[in-house]
């Protein structure tokens, strides 16, 4: 591919680049034999982007020719948007934040060289802005008040940069022309937009980043985009179609906040707050089983009147959790009364009300994913190393932090044990669950109804393969479906 870099005034350009061709705005503009040209990469290095200059019109006619270009269009559009300027600022945030942390002045000025700044300290920011806006050459200025801002950001021209970065630019150019790809923003003509909400100081994230990594691929292969964002990103929320929470959920947490938002704005969701506010809190669960006649273990909610009975009505050792525990945090055993009364003093000073419930060990649980009433993985999840739990966060070792676990067909599941999670999916409406069940004396209980259950690259998927994913992907599909009908 013939490769050209488009320049106000060529003999001033003092750079010499192997196999690359300078040539001068007019050039390209006026002379036919370019107009002809089949394929090009053309790097537009005018010194005047603005509406209708030649700098702009190099971008124009590169794209209406059908050439490779940088920047495009829209790219320079984006450069006059201070509204977008502003989210820039928003979406970088972290890294201007941790890149000019240890800067003493009020002001800085970062020269952005083909993605590149002559400190390697600044390697990363200027390569998150180059990325962006796609534009050579790049001047960004901040301020500080409170924290790092962005002032603004415009193009400059070879004649703006300062003798002494010449010789670095040399070298950046050299560098960036001879790739073979280039750091293009991805634009994909998707069914939809899907961001996947995930904290990275998560201590249990419901995906493991091989499970993140399938679903984008799996995602790719069906015509949808899929972002990874982060809870930083909220303000990003509305540029996307559908949201998928991949971060532990709890009512206060940002995961909740995000549905929330999603809601609002009519977007498709897994999960919905509803289901939120329903699987978090372990005493609704337990009103909304024993309504449904959904067999569970003995069952008391306990508060400050009842407190004395309950080891008479349960028995010990017996289970306490907290309404809005998760992943086996604030889930506790009391083998003794004394236990008993200070686990439940404890408690009760964080909520009125908690679940005790009767102890019923098994070697494993059963979890039945199901996806908007429909079954798609079944494991069956071990305790975890000398412990009664699935999870053991108290364990030496990580590896001894959790039990291993068996992938099944959903057909070798018990047909009470399917009928079960199938029923208490139902009570708390369409979405993601993960039902727990165990099996004691041939008899099947519900433990807990799981909102935005675990979906594990190896655990998880390990029968059905992209299948789970392709299930999940295609909820959102008829969610958007029928929000447009």
């Amino acid at each position: 591919m013939n490769k050209y870099v488009v320049v106000n005034q060529p003999e001033k350009w003092s750079f010499s680049i192997e196999n690359i061709k300078v040539i001068s705005s007019q050039e390209y503009l006026t002379n036919p034999k370019y107009s002809l040209l089949k394929k090009a990469r053309v790097f537009n290095l005018c010194k005047d982007y603005s509406y209708q200059s030649k700098g702009y019109y190099v971008s124009l006619l590169a794209e209406a020719r059908g050439h490779l270009v940088i920047p495009k269009v829209k790219n320079l559009v984006d450069l006059k948007t201070i509204k977008l300027a502003r989210l820039v600022s928003d979406e970088f945030d972290d890294v201007i934040q941790q890149s000019l942390k240890n800067i003493k002045s009020q002001d800085f000025t970062l020269s952005i060289y083909f993605g590149q700044n002559v400190a390697q300290k600044y390697k990363e920011l200027s390569s998150l802005f180059y990325k962006h806006f796609q534009v050579p050459f790049l001047r960004v200025k901040f301020n500080h008040t409170t924290k790092w801002n962005i002032q603004s950001i415009k193009v400059i021209s070879e004649s703006e940069i300062p003798e002494e970065h010449i010789e670095s630019v040399h070298i950046f150019a050299n560098q960036y022309f001879s790739k073979k790809r280039y750091d293009t923003l991805k634009v994909l003509n998707s069914d939809f937009d899907l961001a996947v909400l995930v904290n990275p100081n998560d201590p249990a994230p419901p995906s493991n980043a091989k499970a993140l990594k399938r679903l984008i691929e799996v995602a790719e292969k069906m015509n949808i985009y899929v972002e990874i964002i982060e809870p930083k990103d909220q303000s990003r929320l509305t540029s996307f179609d559908a949201l998928f929470l991949r971060q532990s959920t709890e009512v206060n947490n940002e995961a909740y906040a995000f549905a929330r938002k999603a809601q609002q704005e009519g977007m498709a969701i897994i999960d919905y707050p509803d289901a939120i506010l329903k699987c978090c809190n372990k005493v609704y669960m337990a009103e909304a089983l024993q309504n449904a006649n959904i067999n569970t273990p003995k069952t008391i909610i306990v508060h400050k009147d009842n407190r004395q009975s309950v080891i008479d009505l349960i028995g010990l050792p017996c289970v306490l959790k907290a309404p809005d525990s998760t992943f086996s945090f604030g889930v506790k055993k009391a083998k003794t009364e004394d236990e008993y009364n200070t686990l439940v003093s404890q408690m009760l000073k964080e909520s009125d009300l908690i679940i005790a419930q009767e102890f019923c060990p098994s070697s494993y649980d059963w979890r039945i994913g199901i996806i908007d009433d429909k079954p798609i993985f079944a494991c069956k999840y071990y305790m975890a190393k000398d412990h009664w739990q699935i999870y053991n966060w108290s364990a030496s070792k990580k590896d001894d932090q959790d039990g291993n676990a068996d992938c099944l067909p959903i057909e070798k599941v018990p047909k009470k044990v399917l009928s079960m999670a199938l029923k208490s999916a139902k009570l708390m409406g369409k979405g993601l669950y993960g039902i727990d069940i165990k099996v004691i004396d041939n008899v099947p209980m519900v433990i807990e109804i799981n909102d935005n259950p675990n979906i594990d690259f190896g655990v998880e998927d390990r029968y059905y393969g992209d299948t789970v994913y392709i299930e999940v992907l295609n909820a959102f599909k008829k969610r958007l479906e029928a929000h447009e009908n």
